[in-house]
């Protein structure tokens, strides 16, 4: 069905596993539209509670495609403009374009995971940081490839790793292109956990999806919009966004569900999320 995906569910889990292996995974022109297509389907529906992204082969990814900035992809044409202002507001809009693949992770009301294997190497760097987690398997690496090809990183990884790490290793990566191996990136927060190999990986990062799906699906969303909104305002707003969330979304059906699910020794089954209003 996609070019770039093989898309399952499986406990209210949905699992987006990346599927061009003997391509290292490379984000070609599919891929930006197939990613944000996924999860706003996902989201729209409320299809699931919690998503996880992982790869194939030897590496998650090796970032952007070359055939994304040449030939008929719509980054390199250009788009029949001819005046050059013309040209340079189209591409300022193509590259927000791009953004927005990635911020559909952080706009999704269930969490998203990233389950990270071998290289993840430029554009893949600024899609993890756009999730909600991150585990890696022990052969993992990050890299900001981009300054290595004389370019500036212009998908979220210089906007979202800095609120991941300390500022210092953020820039140390971003200025020399140097690879943080899995332990390193444990030990800075990059990621959650280190596990010994991919499938172990996988298993691990889909069992930890599988406890977040059995909780209540909008406290969870409460809490995933609680942090992002935390993340870019101050402790005041913050507080006081919360406040207005909980005076509308907090009713006491699901916690009474969580008592009783703990008193009759059972799992909590709560109502799903509403689809998202459509006047399609």
């Amino acid at each position: 069905m996609y070019e770039c995906f093989d898309v399952s569910i499986a406990g209210k889990v949905a699992h987006l596993q990346l599927k061009r292996p003997d391509e290292l995974n490379t984000m070609i022109p599919a891929f930006w539209s197939e990613l944000p297509r996924i999860v706003e389907d996902l989201d729209a529906r409320a299809a699931a509670r919690a998503i996880v992204i992982s790869s194939t082969g030897r590496h998650f990814s090796a970032g952007m495609d070359l055939s994304v900035f040449t030939g008929e992809s719509p980054l390199a044409s250009s788009g029949g403009v001819s005046e050059t202002g013309r040209q340079r507001a189209r591409l300022w809009m193509m590259v927000q374009h791009l953004q927005d693949s990635f911020t559909a992770l952080e706009r999704a009301r269930m969490p998203v995971l990233a389950a990270i294997q071998g290289g993840c190497i430029g554009g893949a760097v600024d899609m993890v940081c756009a999730a909600d987690m991150r585990y890696c398997s022990a052969d993992a690496f990050f890299c900001i490839q981009e300054i290595n090809i004389g370019m500036t990183a212009d998908v979220g990884t210089l906007q979202r790793l800095p609120k991941l790490i300390p500022e210092g290793i953020a820039r140390e990566l971003a200025y020399t292109g140097d690879r943080m191996p899995a332990e390193r990136a444990l030990e800075v927060g990059l990621v959650n956990r280190v596990f010994d190999d991919h499938d172990s990986l996988v298993e691990g990062v889909l069992e930890i999806a599988g406890r977040i799906a059995r909780r209540s699906p909008l406290a969870i969303w409460g809490t995933k919009e609680s942090i992002n909104y935390a993340r870019d305002h101050s402790v005041a707003d913050s507080l006081r966004h919360i406040a207005g969330w909980q005076s509308g979304m907090f009713q006491p059906a699901d916690m009474m569900e969580e008592f009783a699910a703990k008193g009759e020794q059972r799992d909590p089954e709560f109502e799903e999320l509403p689809a998202r209003p459509s006047l399609d």
